[in-house]
C-alpha cells in the first residue's frame, strides 16, 4: 500500500493495521517513496538476516584462528575428492 505523507496523520491507525497484517507501506512525498513502514515482526526479520556465504566465512575467520589450530587443509581435504578419472565423456 501507499500513502502520501500528507494522508498518514488522516489514516495513521489504518496505515498501522496494514503493517501489523504484514503489508510494507510505502510513503511518498511530492509523488517520490521517502520511507517505509513495516510491521515489528518485518523488521526484525530484516535485522536477523541470515548471512550469505562469504559473509558466513568471514565471521569464521575471525572467531577462529585457523593458523592456530595447525591444521593442513591439504592433508585434510586429501581423501575427499575421488582421484579416479571417472567415465569417459564422447562429445
Amino acid at each position: 500500500m501507499q500513502y502520501s505523507i500528507e494522508q498518514i496523520s488522516l489514516n495513521l491507525n489504518k496505515i498501522i493495521q496494514e503493517a501489523e497484517q504484514g503489508e510494507p507501506i510505502q510513503i511518498t512525498q511530492q509523488g517520490k517513496q521517502i520511507a517505509v513502514i513495516l510491521s515489528h515482526a518485518e523488521y526484525e526479520k530484516l535485522l536477523n538476516k541470515t548471512p550469505n556465504f562469504w559473509e558466513s566465512v568471514e565471521r569464521f575467520r575471525q572467531e577462529y584462528d585457523i593458523e592456530a589450530a595447525d591444521i593442513n587443509p591439504d592433508e585434510l581435504f586429501a581423501n575427499v575428492r575421488d582421484k579416479s578419472s571417472g567415465r569417459e565423456v564422447i562429445f
